[in-house]
Parts: structure tokens; sequence; C-alpha cells
């Protein structure tokens, strides 16, 4: 007796505890053999509810939280929390405490991008430039700890300025840094962004189109590497920045299709030149003078919303906070880029092998703990 043959779609969990899922996320996925039909990203595994305790603190005492949303780029989380809230009240930082900001927000910069292709590269099989790669990022762990004390969650850029002064002998160490690191990511390009295994694994995978990167809201990185030239440093342009001379890499199909995993990829690779760049700039212009403006040890803004954009590794960071008057944020609420990049996922993962999740996952750089909160 014939019977026809019928089929189903096996349903299969990636995470929430996975070594290639960059954090506790969990992937729920429909698949046909090693093809994927249908793949739903569930998140909240890392859910803190750092935005409700915002309203159960001081407004000085949520600076150290800001270091938790996304601990990769801790510096550029003060700094966009603290620019909101110096837009309440109407205090600016002094000179040299923005040239310190940027400093520090782009050796942060660099650290957290290191950590991207550094994954990215090991998740498609490359284990030894991880490891070369987490070996200069202890070296900015080093300059940042020296100025800071610590050396992943810092609470060091504050609202008025920066905690304390850069100390001694600490720019010709950053400089020591920027030559040797110039070599390194020579070293880094020939292993890895010019491998053609590494190459062919992903170029034209995961195609976003401008069209598409616009859609879905994207930011940064991952909107920059489908040819759109935006970016919150030249666009909506904050402290120092505007005196600053750096470019704003764009993908541009240079191994595929332009918005490819491999252009996410390449565009932060360029980001890191470019944040050398502006290093060298800021470490020559940076003048003398105070590091804090004059701040009540009590805050109490004047009543009303207020919203500051922010450039972060993870794109177009946002903080809009409601004050009603108090010495607590009525209402805070953090826009991440790591939301968006994360909400893609779905749709480019279909038709895709399951192999290939894993580089789009790495190539959006999605931080599990700044998606969450």
């Amino acid at each position: 007796m014939n019977k026809e043959l019928t089929t189903q779609f096996m349903t299969i969990n990636m995470g929430p505890q996975h070594p290639s899922t960059h954090g506790v996320i969990r992937f729920i996925i429909d698949t046909d053999g090693e093809i994927i039909h249908r793949c739903d990203p569930d998140i909240g595994y890392l859910h803190r509810s750092i935005e409700k305790i915002a309203e159960k603190v001081t407004w000085q005492g949520f600076v150290p939280y800001t270091d938790r949303v996304d601990y990769l780029c801790a510096m550029n989380a003060n700094w966009a929390y603290s620019m909101a809230v110096e837009k309440m009240i109407g205090v600016e930082a002094p000179r040299r405490a923005e040239f310190i900001r940027v400093i520090v927000a782009e050796l942060n910069r660099i650290s957290s991008h290191l950590i991207a292709i550094g994954t990215t590269a090991m998740d498609m099989g490359a284990f030894t430039p991880f490891i070369q790669l987490l070996r200069e990022r202890e070296y900015i762990n080093d300059l940042l700890e020296m100025a800071s004390g610590a050396r992943l969650t810092y609470n060091y850029i504050c609202i008025g300025g920066v905690m304390a002064d850069l100390p001694l002998g600490w720019s010709e160490k950053c400089e020591e840094f920027i030559h040797h690191f110039d070599l390194a990511m020579e070293q880094m390009n020939r292993l890895v962004t010019y491998n053609q295994i590494f190459i062919n694994r992903m170029a034209n995978l995961a195609v976003v189109s401008p069209q598409m990167a616009q859609a879905y809201n994207l930011v940064g990185p991952n909107l920059r590497a489908s040819g759109i030239k935006r970016d919150v440093r030249r666009d909506a342009p904050y402290s120092v920045y505007p005196e600053l001379d750096f470019e704003i890499p764009v993908g541009k199909g240079l191994e595929g299709e332009v918005g490819d995993c491999y252009d996410r990829f390449f565009v932060r690779v360029e980001e890191i030149r470019e944040s050398l760049r502006i290093l060298r700039q800021c470490l020559k212009m940076i003048p003398e003078g105070e590091v804090m403006a004059k701040v009540k040890k009590t805050i109490k803004p004047p009543a009303g919303h207020y919203y500051v954009r922010h450039e972060t590794p993870r794109g177009d960071t946002g903080y809009f906070i409601q004050s009603d008057g108090t010495t607590s944020p009525y209402r805070l609420k953090i826009r991440s880029g790591s939301f968006t990049g994360m909400s893609i996922i779905g749709e480019l993962a279909k038709g895709t092998f399951i192999a290939d999740l894993v580089a789009i996952i790495g190539s959006l750089d999605v931080v599990a703990p700044e998606l969450d909160r």
C-alpha cells in the first residue's frame, strides 16, 4: 500500500546558553534540514529593569548603572547620559574635559569593535585572531584603568565633566599604543579581513539594502554598511567633534553586494582606523584647564522632557528623560542600537543555513545587556 510521504519542519533552540549568540539570547528556529525557514529571537534573559531603577536613584546615582547598559562601551554610555542631564540643568563641561571624553570614548569604541570583529572571526573558525585582538584590547584596558581606576565599568565620565584628570605620562603612553596598534591592525587584516576563506563565508550573505536598513531603523555600522553615511558625530554634532577631521566609513560591496555580512565587518575595521585618527588629533589639541564644571550636589532639573543622541559603537543611542523637578528622573528610556539589530535577524535568516545564522549574528554586533537593559 503506497502512502504519500509527508515532511514537517523541525523546531530547534539555539541558546540561551550558546557559544555563538554573543550573550544570553535564544533563537527559536524552524528548519528544513539545515535551511532556516523561520527564526524568532527570544530576548529578555538579561533584563534588569535599569530604566525603572533610574526612577529610584538620584541623577548622579544613575551614572554607574549606565556602565551596565552596554559593558563593552561603558565610557560612551556614561557620556550619553551625562550629556542629557547637562542639557537639562544648563551645565557645560570644561573644554579639557570634552577632549578627555572624546579620547576615552574613542578608545572604548576601538575596544568594542575589537571584540565585535574578533568574535565574528572566531565564530567563523579563526580562533587565533580573537586571542590576538584580546591582547590589543588589554593595552586599551590598561590606559582606561590608569585614567579611571577600572577596566570594564568605569563610572568616569560624569555630570559636568570627568571624575579626574589624566595622570602624568598618560598621553605619551596613549601615543605609544597608537603607534603599536597600527602594526597590529595590519597583522589582523592579513589574518582575517583579507583571508579568502573568511571572505567566502561572509560575502553576499544576509544583504541589507539601504531601503531595508532604514525600514528596520538600523543605526551605526549596521546602517553605514548598507551605504548610508549617517553618524551622529557629524549629523547632530556634540562636544569637540566638529573641530576634528575624520571620515564616515560606509559599505562599498568590496567582496560582494553592498550591505552584506562582510561589509558590516569591514566598516568596523575602517572605523577603528578613523578612531585612531581622532585620537591623534585630540592628543595634539587637548588644552590645559579644569576637568569638572561646578554642579550642585543636589540636582533638581526643571520639569520637562529631554532627548539626547550619542554615537556609541552600536550606533545612534538615545536617552529620553522626563523630569518632574525632583532629585530623580520621573521617566527614563534608552534607545539602543542592539534592539534594532536584533529585530532584523528573523528576516535575514530566512533561507540561510544554520551555520550562516552565526555569521549574521556576529556581523550585527548585538550585545545582550544593551538589548534587554
